[in-house]
């Protein structure tokens, strides 16, 4: 959901060798640079930026793109010694970053120094929210996310409105295991009217035309403002929805994403249901997060009978099943790639670089990194519950520090009570795309063709 206030801690780990503060910055040549456009920022582009487009992510999944990605990368930390890199990219110029020690400045860095309004970012979604936490900056942004947090609850584990969304997420999930078989387009569907529902109350649960104007929204976020064409006719649609939502705001119930906004004092300037499209789109995205999950389990038999020990305690942080939904993201991530842009001269490496650099932390893979992570390419939920594991900055698929997502906890909530409705009183006892719990889990898994078959417990 957008990116706490968390942490400053060290982490364990190999590090890289470092670049001599004397060094020459390293940069990368053309056709190292040529390489890492086509395996790995070309792909995310097209795969979607806002919103993704899962007929891509199926044939990635076919060709093994993450393989090809992954490889560029290592090859070009391995040839620059774990130094920063200057790569060319699509949008530029960028700094990607590859040791331990840089990586966790980039968290550390607060946001007026490393800003999330990266250029790119700011054109993708700048169509679906405007006045978003995500496309402001400075004091803007501070008053801005203020409203956010608190509407969140980003310092909580448990929501204060928990109650009611469990009881949303319950009804909601009948629909789930009605029948044997459960595939993505039933979770799909079924995480859309839960979206509504949390974020503007249960009238707008069926509200499929507003959906449609905002999956067309994100649609065109992923074309990052190069239909200028469409400009005019995005800017109409977005306030046709904007309009929607503002009726369903008048009389939200009290426990709404929205009616939390519209409750919290907001300094001037500041939208309260700016964020609102950001709500939606970021529990749709559980969607896939979920159909991951339980993909996972169905191949994990231990797994998924220690996720069943943790329902029959009946208590709501499930942290069992939580730490299943972050070993999936860690896994498969939402945002393969961290972008940041520097509003002031900042030193990585020994070397110093201009304000205006954009940095790159390619998260997706050294979350895969099997010479820093244990067991990095199997699922292993059991490493979310030892302590700390949350600030270990060599995982962060919820990223850390400023940027840090102020929706983890509410996603993992939900994520978590859904994967829990669909496995009380029944079994995951098959699943495809198969996946094979004694080898390497592929890099990316073809989403959209996820079956489930479910057993009677």
């Amino acid at each position: 959901m957008t990116e706490s206030k968390a942490d400053t801690e060290t982490t364990s780990g190999a590090t890289a060798a470092r670049v001599p503060s004397a060094a020459r910055p390293a940069r990368a040549g053309k056709a190292e640079a040529l390489r890492f456009v086509a395996t790995h920022t070309l792909p995310v582009f097209v795969r979607g930026v806002v919103s993704p487009r899962f007929k891509v992510v199926s044939a990635y999944a076919a060709i093994n793109q993450y393989g090809w990605s992954a490889a560029t990368l290592r090859a070009m930390r391995d040839r620059h010694g774990g130094a920063p890199v200057t790569v060319r990219g699509l949008s530029g110029q960028m700094l990607v970053l590859f040791d331990q020690a840089d990586i966790r400045k980039f968290f550390e860095e607060p946001v007026r120094i490393l800003a999330m309004d990266a250029e790119d970012k700011v054109k993708g979604l700048g169509v679906v929210e405007p006045t978003g936490v995500i496309c402001s900056h400075g004091d803007l942004r501070e008053d801005r996310r203020k409203v956010n947090d608190e509407v969140l609850a980003w310092d909580r584990p448990v929501h204060p409105a928990c109650g009611e969304y469990q009881g949303v997420v319950e009804e909601e999930s009948l629909a789930l295991t009605a029948r044997a078989g459960l595939d993505f387009a039933q979770v799909r569907r079924t995480l859309a009217r839960i979206s509504r529902r949390v974020v503007l109350g249960n009238r707008a649960a069926g509200d499929e035309e507003l959906a449609g104007w905002l999956g067309t929204l994100r649609d065109e976020g992923n074309w990052m403002g190069l239909r200028k064409s469409r400009n005019k006719a995005n800017r109409a649609l977005y306030a046709k929805a904007e309009g929607r939502i503002a009726q369903y705001a008048a009389d939200a119930p009290p426990h709404t994403l929205v009616a939390r906004a519209l409750h919290h004092p907001a300094p001037e300037g500041t939208d309260r249901l700016g964020q609102v499209h950001h709500w939606l789109m970021a529990i749709d995205v559980c969607a896939p997060v979920i159909a991951r999950t339980l993909l996972l389990l169905a191949a994990h038999p231990a797994e998924q009978d220690a996720a069943h020990a943790d329902i029959a305690t009946g208590g709501r942080e499930l942290p069992r099943l939580r730490a299943c939904v972050q070993e999936s993201v860690r896994l498969y991530p939402i945002v393969p790639d961290l972008v940041r842009v520097t509003r002031t001269e900042t030193e990585w490496g020994g070397v110093r670089h201009p304000a205006g650099t954009s940095v790159l932390v390619p998260i997706g893979f050294h979350q895969r990194d099997a010479a820093r992570v244990p067991a990095a390419d199997l699922f292993v939920p059991g490493r979310w519950l030892e302590a700390d594991a949350d600030r270990d900055m060599r995982m962060a698929p919820f990223s850390h520090g400023g940027g840090r997502c102020p929706g983890d906890q509410l996603g993992l909530l939900l994520t978590s009570a859904v994967c829990a409705q669909v496995l009380r009183g029944h079994r995951i006892v098959g699943g495809r795309p198969a996946v094979d719990p004694h080898r390497p889990l592929p890099g990316t898994v073809d989403t959209a063709a996820i079956r489930l078959r479910l057993a009677p417990r």
